[in-house]
């Protein structure tokens, strides 16, 4: 039987919706262990299963947190990417709230330059100086390589490093950055529906990943968890 906070998790999660999972012709089968039922056209979630599993991300956040570990947030889906950042921000972790820029881990270095250029590019409009060292024309030039370095790396000018583990909604949809992840090694936390491959990431979250109230409660829960490991 649940205990009393299992069964307030399960309340919490069935309350945003996290319960509804896609339509059974879109299920992986990798997927079928945490569905119980049928509801219409969608499949149901086992929500028992995960509020474990949101338990056990929990202490793995509140471990790296205490440990001084870097975790990078990626969700560029227009229903979520606000949440993902505003989750980043909420604890300055650095995080992919747009389309995943390839080689963010696979090709690091070549990304570290690309920082580096940036924030060169940053300093320099800042103080004035690119109107003092350049033409008008070099200097709108470098505007504009300025405006598309910013538009791309947003949420990255802070990662120092690869990073020691990623926390990602819908691992589908974010298929290029989970390659990268799972080949570096580096482990996975995600919030994922039933469409996506659960054997790809250490700790899947499995629920409703189209909800903003789901998703929004469950990177609060995270974040949460990630400050009560760095006051520890």
């Amino acid at each position: 039987m649940a205990g009393t906070s299992d069964t307030a998790e399960i309340k919490r999660l069935f309350d945003t919706g996290a319960h509804f999972a896609q339509v059974k012709s879109r299920r992986h089968p990798s997927m079928k262990p945490f569905l119980i039922g049928v509801k219409g056209r969608q499949e149901i979630i086992d929500l028992s299963k995960t509020a474990g599993q949101l338990e056990a991300a929990k202490g793995v956040m509140a471990a790296l947190a205490k440990e001084g570990k870097t975790i990078l947030f990626v969700g560029g889906k227009v229903e979520t990417a606000a949440l993902v950042r505003k989750a980043a921000q909420d604890i300055a972790a650095p995080y992919v709230a747009t389309r995943w820029l390839g080689g963010t881990i696979s090709n690091w270095s070549e990304i570290k330059k690309r920082i580096i250029r940036l924030a060169d590019l940053t300093e320099k409009s800042a103080t004035g100086a690119l109107a003092k060292q350049h033409t008008k024309l070099e200097s709108v030039r470098l505007e504009r390589e300025k405006k598309r370095l910013t538009e791309r790396l947003d949420g990255l000018t802070t990662l120092e490093k690869r990073p020691d583990a990623l926390v990602v909604v819908d691992t589908k949809h974010e298929k290029y950055a989970v390659k990268e992840a799972v080949e570096a090694g580096i482990p996975i936390i995600a919030i994922m529906s039933s469409d996506c491959d659960v054997s790809e990431v250490a700790y899947p979250i499995v629920a409703n990943d189209a909800s903003r109230e789901t998703v929004g409660l469950i990177l609060a829960e995270l974040v949460d968890a990630f400050k009560r490991g760095q006051a520890a």
